[in-house]
């Protein structure tokens, strides 16, 4: 999610400096951000489709953990070519081109009507970036459903529309907005983190000093801290949403998806452990020193389940 971020938000500094006489800075707002959008989607599909995949993979069969994203990656391009990595790209376009425009417009707006010739304190770019993203969240939250099921490589859909059709037919509305708090947060915090660690980061860096010609690279480094850091804080919610969305009927609340989630890893961190200590060579006298019950290893595939 931070790689989407960082040029959406330089693309709209530039839009805020530009003559606004030709069109309305709200629709500009909304343009700008859509294009961002289209680009960043296009460049990073790849990124999203190994998390979605990454976050719902059952232990690999050989060992011990899970695969890694290099492992994952090469795994995809085999069995499902180089385009493969582009799976969902045309629900991300869904999603992100109405959605960006959304927020950044939403975001105008606020500014616009709140702080009036002056910088965003800490708490207020939280807030704006909180407010922004819960009402993109929201209205994009169907087309985030069928996206997330698109990359996860389980369902067969053959278009947006198609999939949205399907969805509403088989789960109703409910299925449509399938982790709808998670989702929210997710996207709503992280939002707001971003925007206060990008805009607090800028306020300390000596602008005045620095060449024009360096601008962007301060931009982009700037970006990419506060990117970390929101995605470090909102990384949890974001396996629940993924969960929650590929599952609906068996994740019916929240707290079912964390449930099952915290188990998982709980009975995986036990099981390689076990064969961790199994792997030990025998001692010379024969005995091993490991305490097995026969009953956990059992419990913990049936938590995995």
């Amino acid at each position: 999610m931070l790689w989407k971020l960082t040029p959406l938000l330089q693309a709209q500094e530039a839009e805020d400096q530009a003559d606004t006489r030709v069109m309305h800075p709200v629709l500009k707002a909304f343009v700008c951000g859509s294009i961002s959008g289209t680009c960043s989607t296009l460049l990073f599909q790849p990124l999203d489709l190994l998390k979605t995949r990454l976050q719902t993979l059952q232990p690999a069969v050989k060992g011990s953990s899970h695969a890694g994203m290099v492992t994952l990656l090469f795994r995809v391009v085999r069995t499902e070519s180089l385009l493969g990595l582009w799976k969902g790209v045309s629900p991300s376009f869904a999603r992100c081109i109405p959605g960006v425009g959304i927020y950044f417009s939403t975001l105008y707006v606020m500014k616009q009507k709140f702080l009036v010739d002056r910088s965003p304190t800490a708490l207020e770019s939280v807030l704006l970036g909180v407010t922004a993203r819960a009402v993109s969240g929201v209205c994009m939250l169907p087309v985030t459903v069928v996206k997330t099921r698109y990359e996860s490589g389980k369902f067969g859909y053959g278009s947006v529309y198609g999939a949205l059709k399907n969805i509403y037919q088989t789960e109703g509305v409910r299925g449509m907005f399938s982790g709808l708090t998670a989702t929210l947060l997710r996207d709503a915090p992280f939002s707001g983190i971003y925007l206060m660690f990008y805009t607090q980061t800028k306020n300390l860096t000596p602008q005045d000093q620095l060449d024009p010609v360096l601008m962007p690279l301060l931009n982009f480094g700037c970006g990419i801290f506060a990117g970390i850091l929101a995605s470090l804080a909102t990384q949890p919610a974001d396996v629940i949403k993924t969960h929650m969305q590929l599952s609906p009927q068996k994740y019916r609340r929240t707290s079912q998806a964390i449930a099952f989630i915290y188990k998982s890893s709980v009975c995986s961190h036990k099981k390689l452990e076990l064969e961790r200590r199994l792997r030990v060579p025998e001692p010379k006298g024969g005995h091993i020193p490991v305490s097995i019950s026969p009953h956990r290893p059992a419990s913990c595939f049936q938590a995995a389940e």
